[in-house]
């Protein structure tokens, strides 16, 4: 049997989008409140994104188009709570028709709650490290959960909950750290709090005690879908890239994933599945990180592109967790879509690969699908099947969305 032939019934091929990258306009968000103060670790502010928030239905018509299967966005909480205990019809009406769409389309929709964005009068109370954090996550998701739950085929309750450990192995100029320290410290000052703290812009000094207010609100947020809908799965999703080692390598590269996956992947062994999103290779020697060959074809953010890095990813989730996996991204960033076009056959075969090999996967869901906000770059990185017009915000399919349109269809 071929590879191609190796993706069960029932398979979700997908993709996904994150609400502050492509709604705009969610003047209640932390984010928004990072992106205007001086300094800021951001490149641009988001500002209208791409306006899927009025233009969703156009959106869904361009993944049902490509013959999918599964739509992945995100439940907005500074939306549907902007400000505490104060929850808006109009926001969960948006979800209600959203979530309607997908259905109507053939899309299983499947919804994000925390895609690092949080509400503002959140963020002014410490974000993670208040003490009743996951109480007032939880009693946000009982609102989303009460309203679409009937209607969702997955939930994550938390978008790459690992990224800030993940970014201490990444070799980011220490201006970067500096700015991020600075850009906390201006929010602190102009919201009039002693401690403004976010879910995507993180020190160090925080890491332990916001792991454990996430960890405490993913559990929280479990327990009221297990009360509300019992039968709806639910996971988290990590940020994994595929580490590899050479000959003396090992007790590094061994290192990195302890520090930057392996609780969260223990955590997800209780879940119904783990998230993985993957977007590069790592190759650690005895001296540490390995720099690729200068003649190397590499993506927007210097990493050498490698489809087969996904197998490897998935492989060591499943490994150490336990659960089945459902990739929650998978990409490429580049200005250069042949490039990404010539990326998905082999990725998919990669996958396909993993499965054969025992790791149970139940999903696929390609970042992203149309060329979005990405985070502090802004606007000069592109991910999208479809490009975004950011004068009149027309979309137009990319070469690469008919590539994925017909991988899928060849394993439909």
């Amino acid at each position: 049997m071929s590879s191609s032939m190796s993706f069960p019934p029932g398979f979700l091929w997908g993709v996904a989008t994150a609400g502050h990258q492509v709604d705009g306009g969610d003047a209640d968000s932390d984010t928004t409140f990072l992106e205007s103060v001086t300094p800021t670790v951001f490149h641009e502010p988001a500002g209208p994104a791409c306006r899927s928030w009025e233009l969703w239905a156009t959106d869904l018509d361009l993944a049902a188009g490509m013959g999918l299967n599964a739509y992945r966005f995100s439940v907005e909480w500074a939306r549907v709570e902007p400000a505490a205990g104060e929850f808006s019809d109009e926001a969960l009406a948006h979800y209600d028709a959203l979530v309607d769409g997908c259905r109507a389309r053939g899309l299983a929709p499947v919804i994000t709650l925390s895609h690092f964005t949080s509400p503002h009068w959140f963020a002014m109370r410490g974000a993670w490290l208040d003490p009743e954090a996951p109480a007032l996550f939880a009693r946000f998701v009982r609102a989303v959960i009460e309203r679409i739950g009937d209607r969702v085929r997955a939930v994550v309750t938390f978008n790459e909950p690992n990224l800030p450990e993940m970014l201490t192995w990444s070799e980011l100029p220490p201006i970067v750290a500096e700015l991020e320290r600075a850009t906390l410290e201006a929010a602190s000052r102009t919201a009039g709090v002693a401690r403004y703290r976010t879910g995507n812009v993180m020190i160090p000094e925080d890491f332990a005690g916001m792991r454990v207010g996430m960890t405490a609100a993913h559990r929280a947020a479990k327990e009221v879908i297990a009360q509300l809908r019992p039968h709806l799965p639910v996971g988290l999703s990590l940020s994994m890239a595929d580490d590899v080692a050479l000959p003396g390598g090992e007790a590094l590269r061994d290192r990195k994933r302890a520090e930057a996956y392996d609780y969260w992947l223990r955590l997800a062994g209780a879940d119904d599945f783990v998230g993985v999103q993957n977007y590069e290779r790592l190759t650690y020697g005895p001296d540490g990180l390995v720099a690729p060959p200068a003649e190397a074809v590499r993506n927007e953010m210097g990493s050498v592109v490698e489809p087969d890095s996904l197998r490897g990813a998935v492989a060591y989730a499943h490994e150490v967790s336990g659960v089945p996996v459902f990739v929650t991204e998978h990409g490429l960033s580049t200005g250069d879509d042949a490039l990404r076009a010539g990326f998905i056959e082999p990725s998919l075969e990669g996958l396909a690969a993993a499965m054969a090999e025992g790791v149970p996967v139940i999903g696929y869901c390609h970042w992203t699908l149309i060329d979005n906000f990405e985070w502090i770059f802004g606007y000069t990185r592109q991910l999208g099947l479809c490009a975004v017009d950011r004068e009149t915000f027309a979309r137009t399919p990319k070469p690469s969305a008919g590539v994925y349109a017909r991988a899928v269809a060849a394993r439909r």
